[in-house]
């Protein structure tokens, strides 16, 4: 039953083959690290904030700046990676926007003020953009439906131990050689193995591989639509997911980038420990990941998988910005947050699957993701301006909010699922 759900809902995949459990293990685990080394590249700079502040005098409202330009490069170079990758195929691209993270780290490692660091934030953006049209056509077109659950639990659990990963690395390496430049010569170094590895396995990530095509449904856009690269702009549900992603996206820029030293200043709690509060909240994320995709299996109200999830989440997160509880406590909730969102993941990109159509994966995926890259935009310099005036709670409680906004989008969506099938 799963199969024939996954093969309607994705008309595009790869049909089931004997030797599938071993090859798509093997795709599924390629493109799991190349997406966890891409959200490992978001937080290129934002763990050495402090180190930044210190040597070059950086207000933190500046500093979210270098995050706006990262996310809008990503951005618009995410809705248009997504016609590159349907063009051109995915396996190319993939290796470009690796080779970008190479440059970005070294850029970074050279930088010696604000010109620097945006250049880097330039290359490591061009590098995001095109993971999620990538990631998700190769999936689509080269994983067996029966194991498209899984692939998409890996990919979204990859992605979380790639941001839990970051600050890890880059501190650590600042620490262990007392020069914040030597974190960037060791990212340069990552991305250039994850690159070496990509094109050895590259027959494996060939989507241009034909593949067996099952009939489309009735139901969605006519022929003639699907034969224009943008009938897919004139369906709601796409809209609703890039909003869905903008609302929750703004909550975790919030998260990744300023609960560390917004919980230094409202509790006083040491820098140096506050910094792995972003990584507890992704080693949740990544343990919610896992769980959503079990819950996934066993409802078809997705919206409502999304909802109670992301309520438990904002609950936890508002807690920790009002300041009522002890120290550790409101750190370790904030942590624990990452839970709700990680369990909400599946559903949602079950949700984007469905909204879809024929022959538009790398288009779809590319506009819709491209929301979360305009959150990151808008969210960072906001945030950071929070913690300019010394308002670190509206950290939390804005993220909050910001997640309640996404149940509305989801339950949205949700509804205009069942009105289309007529339930």
């Amino acid at each position: 039953m799963a199969a024939m759900t996954t093969t309607t809902l994705n008309p595009g995949a790869a049909p089931d083959r004997p030797d599938a459990p071993r090859q798509d293990v093997r795709i599924i685990g390629l493109i799991g690290l190349a997406h966890g080394t891409s959200h490992f590249f978001h937080l290129l700079l934002p763990p050495l904030f402090p180190a930044f502040i210190r040597e070059f005098g950086f207000s933190y409202a500046e500093l979210g700046l270098l995050v706006t330009t990262f996310f809008v490069v990503s951005g618009i170079g995410q809705a248009l990676a997504g016609f590159l990758v349907d063009r051109v195929g995915a396996r190319p691209v993939l290796w470009a926007a690796l080779s970008s993270f190479v440059a970005a780290s070294l850029a970074a490692a050279n930088a010696h003020g604000m010109a620097g660091l945006a250049l880097a934030a330039i290359f490591a953006g061009l590098g995001n953009a095109p993971f999620h049209p990538v990631d998700f056509t190769i999936l689509n077109k080269r994983v067996s439906p029966r194991n498209l659950g899984h692939a998409f639990s890996v990919h979204g659990l990859t992605g979380n131990l790639g941001w839990a990963a970051a600050p890890v690395f880059s501190i650590g390496l600042a620490t262990v050689f007392g020069n914040w430049r030597a974190a960037y010569v060791g990212m340069a170094l990552v991305a250039l193995g994850v690159l070496a590895l990509v094109v050895w396995q590259r027959d494996l990530l060939d989507d241009r591989v034909p593949t067996a095509t099952p009939a489309r449904t009735p139901a969605g856009p006519t022929a003639q639509d699907r034969e224009h690269p943008l009938a897919f702009l004139r369906l709601p549900s796409v809209w609703l997911c890039f909003s869905f992603f903008f609302f929750t996206t703004a909550a975790l820029a919030a998260v990744q980038s300023f609960a560390s030293p917004a919980l230094t200043m409202l509790y006083g709690l040491p820098l140096e420990r506050t910094a792995f509060v972003v990584t507890g909240y992704m080693l949740c994320g990544a343990v919610g990941m896992v769980l959503g995709g079990f819950l996934l299996t066993r409802t078809e109200r997705l919206e409502r998988n999304i909802a109670a999830a992301m309520m438990l989440a904002a609950v936890l997160l508002a807690l920790a910005g009002t300041g009522w509880l002890p120290a550790w406590p409101a750190a370790l909730g904030a942590a624990a947050a990452g839970f709700g969102t990680g369990l909400a993941g599946p559903s949602r990109d079950m949700l984007i699957r469905q909204a879809a159509p024929a022959g538009a994966t790398g288009r779809v995926y590319g506009l819709v993701y491209s929301g979360l890259d305009l959150g990151f935009a808008l969210a960072a310099p906001a945030f950071g301006a929070l913690m300019d005036h010394h308002w670190p709670g509206a950290v939390f409680l804005g993220s909050a909010g910001m997640l309640l906004l996404g149940v509305v989008v989801a339950s949205a969506v949700g509804r205009g699922i069942v009105a289309r099938r007529g339930g």
